[in-house]
């Protein structure tokens, strides 16, 4: 397993593990470090982010993509919100490859290209797991999406491949002002994005003493 980056008196405040296709969320505290690891490996995370403050802001990876000029994501980047704003910051990453291109797979995703009317979907995960925090009538953002590998290819077509992600590959976000985070275990089984198997992912909220 990956050591996880702390500094100082930092301690785990608080450990959440999401099953398959299933979604949690929890709230991190300016200062505070998220993060999210990858218990099995190859399982993407769908990340959405709110300001605790102010739910009509929210990471925005269409900003993002502008304020970044990428669409690749690297320690020391910012998530920056809808209104232009760093909510948090990567500190680490194990990994190297996620993507913040693709939305959240919903109903309409498994009804229209799989004609699966009851398969579990990350769309209504995320916007459960937002109630838990007080999160409620409010759209579920585009997410980022950790760990998926999306490769472009000769022609800059979008190809998705399986992660590269190992068991305890990890993340590790800074709250730059206190934020709701909900993540959904990807609920894709009928392509490579989580290698064709879902499993689990963990978060640990790192405070300080």
């Amino acid at each position: 397993m990956n050591r996880i980056q702390t500094a100082g008196n930092v301690y785990i405040k608080e450990e959440v593990v999401i099953p398959p296709y299933d979604g949690r969320s929890v709230l991190v505290r300016k200062d505070e470090e998220l993060v999210i690891i990858d218990v099995e490996g190859k399982q993407v995370g769908d990340f959405v982010c709110f300001n605790h403050n102010d739910h009509d802001e929210y990471v925005s990876p269409v900003h993002m993509r502008a304020s970044l000029s990428s669409i690749r994501l690297k320690e020391g980047d910012y998530l920056y919100s809808n209104r232009r704003r760093p909510l948090m910051q990567m500190v680490k990453d194990t990994v190297g490859r996620h993507d913040f291109f693709f939305p959240a797979c919903d109903y309409w995703r498994y009804k229209i290209d799989f004609n699966d009317e009851t398969h579990p979907n990350c769309h209504d995960n995320l916007e459960k797991a937002l109630k838990q925090n007080g999160i409620i009538n409010r759209p579920v953002p585009d997410p980022i999406n950790w760990f998926m590998n999306n490769q472009l290819d000769e022609n800059w077509d979008y190809i998705i491949e399986e992660p590269w992600s190992k068991p305890g590959d990890y993340v590790q976000l800074k709250a730059l002002e206190d934020v709701v985070v909900a993540i959904s275990t990807c609920s894709q089984d009928m392509a490579p994005v989580n290698g064709f198997k879902v499993t689990s992912l963990k978060l640990q909220v790192l405070g300080r003493r």
